[in-house]
């Protein structure tokens, strides 16, 4: 199965073209953009295409990060992916942010239970535990940094992510947002689109509201 992953989840946008029978990356292209995603990831998609010697018609499956994360770069990952699959008549896939992360914890040390942490900014952290097969052991959370750090104060693994350092306070800070689109791929393969639909994971609610006072009444 030929896989194209997207991820525009935190400030990093890319994609990748991955083959599930080989387990290999066949091409893959992305920045850390901060913003302007939505400008980007249709010129990402076409340079991993292009490393990979693939056209989208080759195409099987499209996985993308779901969140959580950035509000404005999961709806323009999942959008697109929408978009894709129904232009091709494929199936597409939505793998939460803290899944990816995890997975990419478990490739580097494994046989461990792994905690993904997201900075949430505001001191809050989004987290999330598996077990070392990569079994989520509760359910993905947005916690108090504070919170989360009593909470885990004796967790037994490996804590990961931009917002390790919020989790365990003798870690060193990890600003980078960037998600390892090979393990995002792998797990995009394997996921059923019956149950894994592409919608936007949101644990909290948008960090920008509309002024109160500011409404126009409708004629």
């Amino acid at each position: 199965m030929i896989v194209l992953a997207l991820d525009t989840s935190g400030s990093g946008c890319s994609a990748a073209v991955y083959d599930s029978e080989t387990a290999a990356v066949l091409g893959r292209s992305g920045a850390d953009l901060g913003k302007g995603h939505a400008e980007r990831l249709m010129e990402f998609v076409d340079e991993a295409l292009a490393a990979s010697s693939r056209t989208l018609a080759d195409i099987d499956r499209i996985a993308v990060t779901v969140g959580p994360g950035s509000f404005t770069g999961i709806r323009v990952g999942v959008a697109a992916a929408r978009g894709l699959a129904l232009a091709l008549g494929k199936a597409a896939v939505g793998v939460s942010t803290l899944a990816v992360l995890a997975e990419g914890l478990r490739a580097i040390t494994p046989g461990k239970a792994v905690l993904a942490a997201i900075d949430a900014k505001r001191d809050e952290v989004y987290v999330q535990a598996f077990d070392a097969a990569g079994h989520p052991l509760a359910d993905p959370q947005a916690l108090a940094a504070e919170t989360a750090r009593e909470r885990f104060a004796d967790f037994d693994g490996i804590i990961g992510g931009s917002g390790a350092h919020l989790v365990a306070t003798d870690m060193p800070a990890n600003p980078s947002e960037l998600i390892d689109v090979a393990a995002l791929a792998r797990l995009g393969a394997v996921a059923d689109p019956a149950s894994a639909k592409p919608k936007p994971l949101y644990l909290r609610g948008p960090d920008a509201k509309p002024q109160a006072g500011f409404a126009i009444a409708r004629a």
